[in-house]
């Protein structure tokens, strides 16, 4: 029986020559990641461990971009630990406020991961980088420390489904709206640590951002990772952002899945995950009257150039509706540039936004955003649990930037359709 593409990337970083379903391997890792909240438990762990030094200096990326910038003293104490264990260990890619951004879009930026890499993160939307064709999965701090220290990691190979994207997305159906599609259908468990696996004619229509969105919610269906084939989009964009080698996989034709799923983009329409489970979708046409008080664009789902220039576009010439809050958060330092560059902080801030410097802040409730009891938020981030941006009765709506950028317009959840677009 044949390997899909994760199986190949995951035999290759053992040494072997084919790996099954269930096995358990150890896999040498191109690149371990954390951030502020997550890191400094790994050093703690690390510490514990009697390790002097990181395995490679060159392959580990320290982020803190959850509560930066430090929103407290303890945020301060937990940037400084991270600060302070790069600097003694001479880490390459530690990323100092001002030059950060959120770590899922800003390591594809700058391109510290190509296709064929295994990277774990302390973080569970470290799924993100499957968009260019690597395996890339989540991990406990604990893992963490373990792979800085050695530069392995234990893995139990996946199982896989097979997604296969037929037809072109209409006008403002995104990624975003795709995979919140895909996680309505198949449940919050239905890859529970499986790989997902976009294939299909489908593909050539979804930009890289599209990509992005799609495989950081791999998480949010309980997939271990999710993964898209590398084409010549895929190819573009590592040569444009990297300079490192990139091996690319291909599944075999007689890859064995769990499951297959057929999609027809072209039927598909803006989709909204209500309370309080990315699964609980409705399309824009079903939504009904759902008054909101607060708008977020950004986060490492929907923080890049084509969110902020989706958003600019539905936003452009109109106003911030009274009594509605709407942030901004580009994900990184050079995707903020561009966007001032472009006319779209213009755009932003005449609507009546407000927008931020790269931050997590709001997307997990540490600040710069947090929901008062009772109100609600319509959110391009990627999880809408109970309290998860603010008091546990407020409510948290997922949605694309087109959707939040139109709905920030009305006081509603609207498409922009409602608007005349």
């Amino acid at each position: 029986m044949g390997m899909t593409m994760t199986q190949k990337i995951l035999a290759a970083h053992a040494g072997l020559p084919e790996v099954k379903a269930g096995q358990l391997i150890e896999a040498d890792l191109d690149l371990v990641l954390g951030n502020d909240v997550t890191a400094p438990v790994a050093i703690g762990e690390m510490k514990k461990m009697n390790v002097d030094c990181v395995f490679c200096k060159d392959k580990i990326a320290l982020v803190p971009d959850h509560f930066t910038p430090n929103k407290d003293i303890k945020s301060a104490e937990l940037y400084k630990c991270v600060k302070d264990f790069a600097k003694e260990n001479e880490i390459t890619n530690y990323f100092e406020t001002g030059r950060v951004g959120i770590e899922h879009a800003l390591l594809p930026e700058k391109g510290l991961v190509v296709a064929g890499d295994v990277v774990i993160g302390a973080d569970s939307h470290t799924c993100t980088y499957g968009a260019l064709g690597a395996f890339s999965t989540g991990v406990g701090s604990t893992d963490m420390a373990a792979g800085m220290a050695t530069g392995k990691a234990w893995f139990k190979v996946p199982s896989a489904i097979k997604f296969n994207l037929t037809g072109k997305p209409a006008k403002w159906v995104s990624g975003k709206d795709v995979i919140l599609h895909i996680i309505g259908m198949i449940g919050v468990d239905g890859a529970l640590y499986r790989s997902m696996e976009f294939v299909g004619d489908g593909i050539q229509y979804l930009s890289m951002d599209d990509r992005f969105a799609m495989t950081n919610m791999a998480i949010e269906a309980g997939g271990k990772n999710g993964i898209f084939p590398v084409d010549d989009l895929a190819i573009e964009y590592m040569k444009e952002h990297s300079t490192k080698e990139f091996t690319v996989y291909e599944a075999d034709e007689d890859a064995e899945y769990d499951e297959e799923y057929t999609i027809d983009l072209s039927t598909l329409r803006p989709t909204v995950a209500f309370p309080h489970l990315p699964e609980n979708t409705k399309t824009i046409d079903e939504v009904g009257e759902v008054v909101i008080d607060q708008v977020v664009i950004g986060s490492c789902t929907n923080g890049r150039i084509d969110d902020m220039r989706i958003a600019a576009k539905v936003l452009e010439g109109r106003k911030v509706k009274d009594g509605v809050r709407c942030i901004v958060f580009p994900a990184t330092q050079a995707i903020y540039l561009q966007s001032i560059e472009e006319g779209l902080i213009q755009t932003f801030i005449k609507a009546g936004c407000a927008v931020s410097t790269p931050t997590c802040g709001p997307c997990l409730g540490g600040h710069m955003g947090i929901l008062a009891k009772g109100e609600r938020a319509v959110a391009t981030t990627n999880r809408n649990f109970v309290g998860r941006m603010g008091d546990p009765e407020s409510e948290v709506y997922l949605s694309s930037p087109a959707v939040a950028a139109a709905s920030a317009v009305t006081g509603k959840i609207s498409g922009p359709e409602e608007l005349g677009l």
